[in-house]
């Protein structure tokens, strides 16, 4: 474990991740912050910089991120030096540490139903090779239908996907590992998928449920760049830039469909987040909450129920 780091400070760096696991934390993102700092470090030794000093500069370096991306990555130095500051023989001199932003200004694209099955319609126009239609097809579905992430989806494996239970087990990803119940019109389109999957590419149980052209996986780049041009082809993006929908919308559009459903069913919002959240796969309701942000449907929906009452407690009091 020790050999990841391999900077002046590997022992410590080493003591820190452990002592954060031994929490029960995964650590996972911040193992990756900590391996990037540990080589910027060695990188560095020539400067003779002090940790204080190494620490700033490396948050400063690519000038280019996103200012709450290198807030995530501070948040971890600073638990770094707390860490440090406890040895009795500690040596390290605090930085004075930059303010910056710790959310994210992303506005998720608020899609449709009928930006989804335009989608989902346009999946014909993908027809080199002729697999390449029905991949696209099913992996928007299971985006759609399931809610669940980009990332775990294209990490599902044949034995992962139950079609004959209509479920599918998510492994650990960014949240909870869990089953994921969907509606027997998914099983059906997914049986589909995997007839021509099998003809298509070899699928032992082991082997990932969404290929491409290499026949064993099939890359995020390579999905999301289809995905964006059947975004740009709905007119949903333009051709160039940042904005518009991304793969991340048709899971937003999953949770956003589901509060409206239940909330036209005249269910209590908060009390349903938990069965939403454990769905989803949210460490905590914390994550799940931020779908309830306004969204058209959903203030169209909160006006009529609140003219609804309005005109009851009206027509109660003639």
């Amino acid at each position: 474990m020790n050999s990841i780091f391999k900077s002046s400070i590997a022992g410590d760096l080493h003591r820190f991740l452990q002592f954060k696991r031994s929490l029960g934390y995964r650590y996972a993102r911040a193992e990756f912050t900590l391996r990037e700092f540990d080589r910027f470090l060695v990188a560095s030794a020539p400067k003779r910089l002090s940790l204080d000093q190494a620490a700033l500069e490396w948050l400063s370096e690519k000038p280019g991120r996103k200012p709450v991306s290198v807030s995530a990555d501070a948040a971890v130095l600073r638990q770094l030096f707390a860490f440090l500051r406890r040895s009795p023989d500690c040596i390290f001199v605090e930085p004075r540490w930059p303010t910056l932003p710790t959310k994210s200004a992303f506005v998720p694209h608020f899609l449709t139903k009928q930006d989804v099955l335009k989608l989902v319609a346009l999946c014909d126009s993908l027809n080199r090779p002729r697999f390449r239609a029905g991949l696209y097809r099913a992996l928007l579905l299971v985006l759609y239908c399931t809610g669940i992430r980009f990332g775990e989806a294209l990490r599902l494996r044949i034995r992962d996907v139950d079609t004959r239970s209509a479920v599918l087990f998510v492994d650990i990803f960014k949240g909870r590992a869990r089953w994921v119940p969907f509606d027997r019109s998914l099983a059906s389109e997914l049986d589909r998928y995997l007839a021509a999957r099998r003809e298509f590419a070899p699928a032992d149980t082991d082997a990932r449920f969404f290929v491409g052209g290499n026949k064993t996986t099939l890359p995020v780049s390579t999905a999301s760049g289809t995905l964006r041009s059947l975004f740009q082809l709905a007119g949903m993006k333009p051709p160039k830039g940042r904005v518009g929908p991304r793969p991340y919308d048709l899971r937003h559009a999953f949770a956003v469909h589901r509060l409206s459903q239940w909330y036209k069913q005249g269910a209590d919002l908060h009390t349903r987040l938990p069965w939403l959240s454990a769905y989803m796969g949210h460490e905590d309701i914390m994550g799940t909450e931020t779908y309830l942000n306004a969204t058209p449907e959903l203030l169209d929906l909160a006006a009529n129920r609140l003219h609804r009452r309005y005109r009851e407690s009206r027509g109660g009091g003639q």
